[in-house]
């Protein structure tokens, strides 16, 4: 019996991908286009992770080159300012998502555990009217797998009671190395990988 569900943030309750798409492009965009495209492949590929790994991974992987915390805190400012702006409007949220989240919150234990930033998450759950339906909101710098960790260990959920939704990769690593069930969600790439992929949430879980 599932008690406690731990959700994903972006591309799960909130359609940002397009958003940061643009923030990373922004942020960037005195480099070369090419090379930004491949920072957006990866960014694409691995919407669970912070954007702290991936600024890093632009510099250190895609770039071939040195860059400092406060250099990676600097562009990850810049990008939490778009951010602000951009995802605290109402339309971009899952409306389906979001219906069963306010009809369900009594029901279950909800927690987000999200790859953005901490404060600019609880800021947007804040303004989007969404914090009150959630126990705990976590997001980075902190890596998704303790998140998920402290969360289990702080509230003692037992496992087999406790699910993750998420629509990427780093979701399922995520829910695999905490040994709880994934549930996918908004990436039929996850439906060989999860117990059980979400088609639309007009379902009781």
């Amino acid at each position: 019996m599932i008690k406690n569900i731990l959700w994903d943030f972006d591309g799960v309750i909130i359609d940002s991908m397009a958003i940061r798409e643009y923030g990373f492009r922004e942020i960037f965009k005195n480099f070369d286009k090419q090379s930004v495209d491949k920072l957006i492949q990866y960014h694409n590929n691995n919407g669970g992770l912070s954007r702290f790994h991936k600024i890093e991974y632009f510099f250190s992987n895609i770039l071939k080159q040195n860059i400092t915390q406060n250099e990676i805190l600097q562009y990850a400012d810049k990008f939490t300012t778009i951010m602000r702006q951009e995802l605290i409007n109402p339309k971009h949220l899952i409306i389906e998502t979001v219906k069963f989240i306010k009809n369900n919150y009594k029901n279950y234990n909800f927690h987000i555990v999200s790859g953005s930033e901490n404060n600019e998450l609880n800021y947007l759950c804040k303004k989007l009217n969404l914090s009150q339906y959630f126990i705990s909101i976590h997001g980075s710098p902190t890596p998704k797998n303790d998140l998920v960790s402290t969360i289990i260990t702080d509230y003692n959920y037992s496992l087999n009671e406790t699910i993750l939704i998420g629509d990427s990769i780093n979701d399922y690593e995520a829910a695999i190395a905490n040994k709880i069930e994934f549930y996918g969600y908004n990436n039929k790439d996850l439906k060989n990988k999860a117990k059980i992929y979400i088609d639309n949430f007009n379902i009781v879980i």
